[in-house]
């Protein structure tokens, strides 16, 4: 699993971090609520773990800016503020599960392991993606805007795949290759480049309004 800690105090998100490296999953740190907010944005992940109380922008804004853009990633609330009206509001503002602090990083871990499992069956029930008039149909492989068929290579059909789980968010050239190619970023290489404007042409050239965008210095966005 891939997991975000979203935490300021130093000595808590280090236990947090090592505990969840321990069950083996990729863990990624952010200590500031504004970054956060960049962090979701430019990356996919399959667990949140997120502190009520921030610099910059608070957990419960996190939250909500998040379920707003239609991220629907499980979080899990971390907060010193575990009474029933705070528990309520957390949950309320998006927060999939809630752990008061002090917390037994066992529990935690076992916490974050659960959500995991609720995102990937939620994924694995996926048959359908779709963005505006922009349809692609996981069973029978096939993909059409605005009711027109459009032929895709394996490879472009994994691609657009990708980037329509990711809607709305960027998705850096180093992503796309780890997740359709399945290699590590040579940062030389152009063949994202090559896919990317084969794949535009085929459900933007003549539609409109157009769909897939280029985020310069950052990586691409399906988006409307």
């Amino acid at each position: 699993m891939h997991v975000l800690v979203v935490e300021d105090d130093e000595r808590v998100a280090g236990h947090v971090v090592k505990g969840l490296k321990g069950e083996g999953w990729l863990v990624d740190h952010v200590a500031d609520g504004r970054k956060a907010l960049f962090q979701v944005a430019a990356e996919t992940y399959d667990v949140i773990v997120l502190d009520r109380m921030l610099p910059n922008v608070d957990g419960l804004k996190i939250l909500q800016t998040m379920r707003a853009s239609g991220d629907s990633t499980p979080v899990l609330i971390l907060s010193a503020l575990g009474d029933v009206d705070n528990r309520v509001k957390g949950l309320r503002a998006g927060g999939d599960d809630y752990l008061s602090k002090p917390f037994a990083i066992s529990e935690l871990v076992a916490r974050v392991e659960a959500l995991g499992r609720r995102k990937g069956a939620a994924v694995q029930e996926t048959t359908e993606l779709a963005l505006a008039d922009l349809h692609m149909n996981l069973l029978t492989r096939t993909v059409t805007r605005r009711g027109h068929p459009i032929d895709l290579t394996t490879r472009e059909f994994a691609l657009l795949e990708h980037l329509l789980r990711n809607a709305g968010r960027v998705v850096s050239r180093s992503m796309l290759l780890e997740a359709v190619w399945d290699y590590n970023f040579d940062p030389q290489t152009n063949i994202i480049d090559q896919h990317v404007s084969r794949l535009r042409a085929k459900i933007d050239k003549d539609f409109d309004p157009p769909l897939l965008q280029t985020v310069r210095g950052m990586g691409y966005s399906l988006r409307t």
